[in-house]
């Protein structure tokens, strides 16, 4: 299904606190299917369950990447309570039991993750001829106006505010 685009240029409504997480896996050894399918499988019902309880969880968004080796979620949350309190639920200790158990220090995969806390809005982003993405899709989605048309004009905006 084709995602509408957006002609022009658009920006996000930054004016609150975000939180960016990253969780992936790389396949380090590919002939070892037993390993790394496991893991590939378990991220799925995560998901569904993310999306089926957005507001409860603080789960905004997220953009996810295929690659070769490489996968990544790039994920958007309300805020770290928010997060660490999902990494504390049943469905993701489950699935992180279960790879400690079966994987552990197996170096067939491995997994990885990055959390980057944005206070006070101190974020930028434009969208030119996109559907809505990344953080256009976690935060309110704005065309960009003659006094945001720069990015020192939207990062200028952003440090007036929180001074």
């Amino acid at each position: 299904m084709a995602q509408k685009l957006f002609t022009g240029r658009f920006t996000t409504d930054n004016n609150k606190d975000i939180v960016v997480f990253l969780i992936g896996m790389r396949i380090n050894k590919r002939l070892a299917f037993r390993k790394w399918l496991p893991v590939m499988k378990a991220m799925p019902p995560m998901i569904r369950e993310l999306y089926t309880n957005k507001e409860e969880l603080g789960f905004l968004s997220l953009e996810s990447f295929l690659g070769l080796r490489t996968t990544v979620l790039i994920t958007y949350w309300r805020s770290t309570e928010d997060l660490l309190a999902y990494a504390k639920g049943n469905k993701h200790l489950t699935a992180w039991r279960e790879f400690n158990k079966k994987i552990g220090d197996n170096e067939a995969v491995g997994v990885y993750h990055e959390t980057y806390t944005i206070p006070n809005g101190n974020y930028e982003a434009v969208y030119r001829n996109m559907p809505i993405y990344g953080l256009g899709k976690a935060m309110p989605h704005k065309i960009i106006t003659p006094e945001k048309s720069t990015a020192k004009k939207r990062l200028n905006a952003l440090n007036k505010i929180s001074n």
